[in-house]
């Protein structure tokens, strides 16, 4: 049944899900006769306090103008996004259940879009027994005595049906057996000659409460939505919560608090969750952001806002005027294609002139400025009572993104409910091709005219070319160049959208804000703490881009196509061909993290294997440094790289300063055997994630030869269970374990196992816990091996006597060997100056604000002895001035340590 089907949107959630789980329901209030004035205000300007609020049960408790033996017809109206489909579907199960509206023994429920496809006339009780059959010839519906009393009937979607009240189009009948047409069956039982005992519950938008006359109404009711946060809370909390898995989940119990702070804050995300859609399309994109899993299928960002607008506005269509049929799917009347002219043109024109704000002249200008005739007022009337508010919300003056002369300006302002909608709409503006020129719209129907009689043209002058000259009829040639000339146009048009797309990816302005999937989750929880110091105030649209081109998926032009909004195949083919190019332009150039991370963003949301793999051909690194990774940014990097063939490697995949964890590590899995290099420094990697790295290494398909941990706690456990691999691993070259918590135990088995890989040629151990011994075992095996040249062991607790021991054991200890490796385990070696004491003090210089300070100071104040105790031992005046060069440089780092440790101390 119509009213039992979930949409499918809702399985993202969980597999525990269903109506009772996840149902927070929106307020309702009801509406006096003396209010009728303002019963076609929007949901934000409604003003609660002047009414009290009902429950499902109290809709059909008696009012003052109920008489005695007939029933209550009670009018639920709402505006778009309210809950009007949800309630309806939890008051028939619940009925069903036996928990709700107990008083009525038989609930008949009917979708009014159903009914006004009927042809044929019916009676009441052939009506019911034909939707369910099990209640045909049902005793309450015999009207009988008044068995009917405990009936009622719900109709949903009343603004689809055509009513007229009028005696001479819509006959009286009060016999449930006569045949009538459908609409003539709900007139009678709304004027109470037909079944007068039953009670009737209609629901229907806010644009046709007016087409019920207010004497066939004893209550209206009005959904408002969640009018506090605590209802909000509760929405969230039943589908990010959902899961038992997840109500344990800090990460998710951290989540819901930052978005109650920032409802509780009056932000514009609080006016938009005043529609239970909109807290839909913010649970779904946190749920993207925050739990997306490999096992889950592939979700995207585009495919969210498209689901969105299916579940709100699919089938869904503008009338032409009152009392006629709604039901023509025709073009013109889709109402997804009326937002598309409307309010995507407003989107369209504030994404190029960077402004998010609007007042009312330019929603008068841009939205149903040019209607002339009387239907297109007449649409232009309900599309502002029904969809116009869903859309725009008045400006919350506390908004992040507002210029000072909205403050200044006394007028009112509009801003779209969800900064995402405007990129949105106005990606879906340029990809349906609204923004045409008026030549390109002329060449476009013309071409379809004449291509459509091209045939019938073609054959009739064959005919007649065997009796008249050919030439005579050169004209008709001449047309058929005409859909030829707008095909050029037309490809020419989708090249400048590929060539847009690209620019507005890689703007200058915007290449150091925060990548598209943070902005979009800072537009959900706010931004907690002091503003980036980068921070200019400015709207950034990089959204825009990637929506354009996740428009283009598949699966997406599928859903939109049922919206009557249909993207064609040949315009797909064209503005990937020239995004291609375009793309593979721009990363000619070097990008910063922050652009390499949304272009990642754009051919995931693009779901085009083959783009991918051409673009992805030309770049030779990924550097995503300071990205702060989530389980989804793995996900689309893992899924991206997936796209590639097995031939292909990067150079180098930097992930320092990642906030990595063993989970994301192993989402990332796929992607990590595509690169020469890995960097995966400064994250949160601890022993369990070596198992995935060991496994890495024993991947046959794998080329790494450079892997660098540095500052992950892996400790001794973990490196142990990760030199597993080093006996079938043949392509690692250097190994970086620097800050890794490694040890003696963790030492003297790294150099039991280095024997057996014998490709190694650097292994970089400093910073860790090895004493005198471990190092000096290890310094005799890396001798020993066939390849390794430098291994590093400064910052490590060895005594001065370990350390003049250490130098010593690197050189060859038989005459007749050549083989010695390069120890670093101080600025100096002996009585002289470390060739790599500027690589070291320069480690140390990038690495100090993350590590134990004081511990790097202790350490800084040692080499400076070290250094001291070799200028004196000096005699050459030159080697002693180099002593003194070295050692201000050392001393220059310990102040800025100092500095940065008394700031701290000060704050």
């Amino acid at each position: 049944m119509w009213f039992n089907h979930l949409p499918k949107e809702e399985e993202q959630f969980g597999c525990l899900f269903s109506s009772e789980t996840m149902h927070v329901a929106p307020l309702i209030i009801e509406r006096r006769d003396e209010e009728r004035a303002g019963l076609l205000q929007s949901p934000y300007q409604t003003q609660i306090s002047s009414s009290h609020s009902l429950t499902e049960e109290q809709l059909f408790e008696p009012t003052n103008t109920w008489s005695e033996g007939r029933g209550l017809n009670v009018l639920l109206y709402g505006a778009v996004g309210t809950g009007k489909a949800t309630i309806v579907r939890k008051l028939v199960l619940d009925w069903c259940k036996g928990t709700t509206m107990t008083r009525f023994k038989l609930l008949v429920p009917f979708s009014c879009e159903d009914l006004s496809q009927l042809s044929k006339v019916v009676s009441l009780r052939d009506l019911v027994g034909r939707k369910y059959l099990h209640l045909k010839k049902h005793p309450l519906l015999n009207g009988e005595r008044d068995q009917a009393k405990d009936v009622l009937f719900l109709f949903n979607g009343m603004e689809k049906m055509q009513l007229d009240f009028r005696i001479g189009s819509s006959e009286l009948c009060s016999d449930p057996n006569e045949p009538l047409p459908s609409h003539v069956i709900i007139v009678n039982l709304l004027r109470k000659y037909l079944l007068p005992e039953a009670s009737i519950l209609m629901v229907t938008r806010l644009s046709a409460v007016e087409y019920i006359p207010q004497k066939y109404v004893s209550r209206y009711a009005q959904i408002c939505g969640f009018s506090d946060p605590d209802r909000q809370r509760a929405y969230f909390t039943s589908r990010l919560l959902q899961s038992e898995e997840a109500a344990h989940n800090q990460e998710a119990q951290t989540l819901i608090e930052l978005l109650y702070l920032n409802l509780q804050s009056e932000s514009q995300l609080a006016a938009a969750c005043f529609l239970p859609s909109y807290c839909w399309l913010t649970c779904a994109t946190l749920h993207l952001l925050h739990f997306t899993s490999a096992q889950a299928p592939i979700r995207t960002l585009t495919g969210i806002y498209t689901s969105f607008f299916r579940l709100n506005f699919g089938g869904e269509v503008l009338g032409t005027k009152t009392g006629t049929s709604v039901s023509i799917q025709d073009y013109h009347s889709s109402l997804m294609m009326y937002v598309v002219r409307t309010v995507g043109k407003l989107a369209f024109d504030g994404v190029m002139n960077k402004r998010t704000s609007f007042s009312d002249k330019e929603l008068e200008q841009w939205i149903g400025g040019k209607t002339k005739t009387d239907e297109e007022l007449h649409q232009l009337a309900m599309f502002q009572t029904d969809v116009l508010d869903f859309f725009l919300a008045p400006c919350v003056k506390s908004g992040k993104h507002l210029s000072k002369e909205l403050f200044e300006n006394d007028d009112k302002q509009y801003v779209f409910a969800v900064p995402a909608m405007q990129e949105y709409l106005a990606a879906l503006y340029v990809v349906l091709g609204e923004n045409k020129s008026a030549l390109e719209k002329l060449t476009s129907q013309m071409s379809v005219a004449i291509g459509q009689a091209s045939e019938d043209v073609s054959a009739l002058v064959n005919i007649l070319s065997k009796f008249v000259p050919l030439r005579l009829f050169a004209i008709f040639n001449l047309l058929k160049l005409v859909p030829k000339l707008y095909e050029r146009m037309s490809s020419r048009n989708k090249g400048k959208i590929a060539r847009t797309m690209a620019a507005e990816m890689f703007r200058t302005e915007d290449s150091y804000n925060e990548d598209v999937l943070d902005q979009v989750e800072q537009s959900l929880l706010g931004v907690h703490g002091p503003q980036p110091q980068k921070y200019d105030g400015s709207q950034p649209f990089e959204l825009y881009p990637i929506f354009m081109g996740g428009l283009l998926q598949y699966s997406n032009r599928v859903l939109l196509k049922q919206l009557d909004c249909n993207i064609q195949s040949t315009t797909v083919v064209q503005i990937t061909r020239a995004l291609r190019k375009y793309l593979v332009r721009e990363l000619s150039k070097p990008q910063p993290p922050e652009e390499l991370m949304d272009l990642l963003v754009l051919l995931y949301e693009f779901q085009n294997p083959r783009l991918t793999e051409e673009v992805l051909s030309s770049i030779k690194s990924i550097r995503l440094t300071n990205i702060r990774m989530t389980s989804l940014k793995c996900f689309i990097l893992s899924s991206v790289l997936s796209c590639t063939s097995s031939s292909y490697h990067l150079k180098e995949l930097d992930l320092s300063s990642c906030f990595l964890t063993c989970n994301m590590l192993q989402m990332l899995g796929p992607a990590l055997r595509h690169s020469h290099i890995l960097n995966l420094q400064f994250n949160n990697l601890g022993p369990d994630s070596c198992i995935l790295l060991r496994d890495l290494l024993l991947d046959p398909k794998t080329c790494l030869s450079s892997l660098q941990l540095c500052d992950n706690p892996l400790l001794d456990s973990g490196i142990r269970i990760m030199l597993e691999a080093l006996p079938e691993n043949q392509s690692l070259v250097y190994l970086s374990l620097m800050h890794t918590g490694l040890g003696d135990i963790g030492a003297l088995e790294l150099a039991e196992r280095l024997q057996q890989h014998p490709g190694l040629q650097e292994l970089n151990v400093a910073y860790n816990i090895i004493s005198d011994k471990a190092a000096a075992t290890l310094v005799d095996a890396c001798r020993e091996h066939p390849s390794i040249h430098t291994v590093h062991l400064y910052f490590n607790p060895i005594t001065d006597e370990g350390k003049q021991s250490l130098y010593g054991r690197g050189v060859p200890i038989n005459e007749g060997s050549n083989r010695w490796v390069k120890v670093l385990a101080s600025v100096t070696e002996g009585s002289d100056i470390s060739e790599d004491w500027h690589p070291i003090l320069k480690v140390i210089q990038e690495n100090a604000s993350s590590w134990d300070r004081k511990r790097v100071k202790q350490q800084l104040k040692v080499f400076l002895q070290d250094l001291e105790w070799g200028r004196k031992m000096q005699q050459s005046f030159w080697k002693r001035l180099h002593f003194r060069k070295v050692q201000k440089s050392v001393q220059a780092t310990l102040q800025i340590l100092e500095k940065d440790s008394s700031s701290k101390e000060t704050k």
